[in-house]
């Protein structure tokens, strides 16, 4: 048995249906296959019933590592103890891969920045994710919920909301209510812009989202055009990813 641990923000999902529901929304043609925090492998035993070649499972727990090596005697060495957030994934598969787990919580932000990390190898990931979070990655500009990880992730990923799940389907029952997503790269391999100074742009903007832009990117010489005076008149909530694209070159191009 293996008992959650509050300090690894473990949720263990018990209901089967939602967990075979889970890996049915995968990609057919998966073939390498990362999850994450398997934990006792709810939704490991249905992803090994899949035509996956290559499945492996980053945990950072050793008393599901040992229980998932007991009772899934298949996976014969898939199961690596490690902290995903510092674990170097370059070298892990040959070629591309999805990403599916049950995510802790209290680290989904990081999660999402290591997928970003790694884009150009992660061509899916199928999470669990606080309500509230997955609303907020999924929410549309305009939103008073789209935010800096909505404008980040929109940038290189299709993003699906799935589907809503309630607190008594995990053990121990979580207080806020859960959500599954789904990411699809897409096909932008580069910003049409500075990356650095786009991020920096979507930081500044959202720190202080009550401000119009003319405020909170006050720093940034982005020189004068009719474009700009609009955009500048609008809160960060209420551009897209081509608008802050389009607003990193302005700075590029006055700074040369």
């Amino acid at each position: 048995m293996v008992y959650p641990k509050k300090h690894l923000g473990q949720h263990f999902l018990k209901d089967d249906n939602i967990a075979r529901k889970i890996v049915d929304t995968l990609l057919p043609a998966t073939e390498n296959l990362l999850e994450i925090g398997a934990g006792t492998g709810i939704l490991t035993k249905h992803i090994l019933t899949k035509q996956v070649s290559n499945f492996y499972i980053i945990e950072i727990d050793r008393e599901s590592v040992e229980y998932l090596n007991k009772n899934f005697t298949e996976l014969n060495g898939k199961v690596i103890l490690a902290d995903f957030l510092k674990f170097d994934l370059s070298g892990l598969f040959d070629g591309h891969f999805s990403i599916v787990g049950n995510f802790p919580y209290n680290i989904s932000g990081p999660i999402l920045f290591k997928v970003l990390e790694y884009r150009n190898s992660i061509v899916e990931v199928v999470g669990m994710f606080q309500k509230e979070v997955a609303e907020r990655i999924a929410s549309p500009p305009g939103s008073k919920k789209y935010g800096i990880l909505s404008v980040l992730i929109k940038a290189f990923f299709e993003i699906e909301y799935l589907f809503t799940v309630n607190e008594s389907v995990f053990y121990p029952p979580p207080k806020v209510k859960s959500a599954v997503i789904r990411l699809k790269r897409n096909n932008i391999k580069k910003l049409n812009c500075d990356e650095n100074i786009f991020i920096a742009m979507i930081k500044a903007g959202f720190n202080q989202r009550r401000k119009t832009l003319r405020n909170s990117l006050k720093s940034f010489n982005l020189g004068k055009n009719e474009k700009v005076e609009n955009m500048l008149k609008l809160r960060a909530e209420q551009l897209t990813v081509e608008d802050f694209e389009y607003l990193a070159r302005q700075v590029n191009h006055n700074n040369n």
